[in-house]
């Protein structure tokens, strides 16, 4: 196995991390800065009002793409398995 291998290996992991975290993320993100715009408009510093959506609405996007994220993984993983052969020349 060459450097060229471990390195496509890695760099395979990576993005599929970067593809699978990112809907999750990006979801936060989005839900942080309306809350952030809201607290500044009104004045409000409350810490939980922030947290708590933040948290419902990464529980929501992990029920509606869990099956999704479940399915990338197995690929990744099928793909994986399928290079052991190569691996060990």
């Amino acid at each position: 196995m060459s450097i060229g291998d471990i390195v496509s290996l890695l760099r395979g992991g990576i993005y599929q991390v970067l593809i699978m975290a990112a809907p999750l993320l990006l979801s936060a993100l989005t839900v942080g800065l309306v809350i952030a715009i809201l607290q500044a408009a009104t004045t409000i510093q409350e810490q939980t009002l922030t947290f708590v959506p933040k948290m419902a609405v990464i529980l929501i996007m992990l029920a509606l793409l869990g099956g999704w994220m479940f399915g990338q993984l197995g690929d990744y993983t099928t793909q994986l398995f399928s290079q052991i052969q190569n691996m060990a020349r």
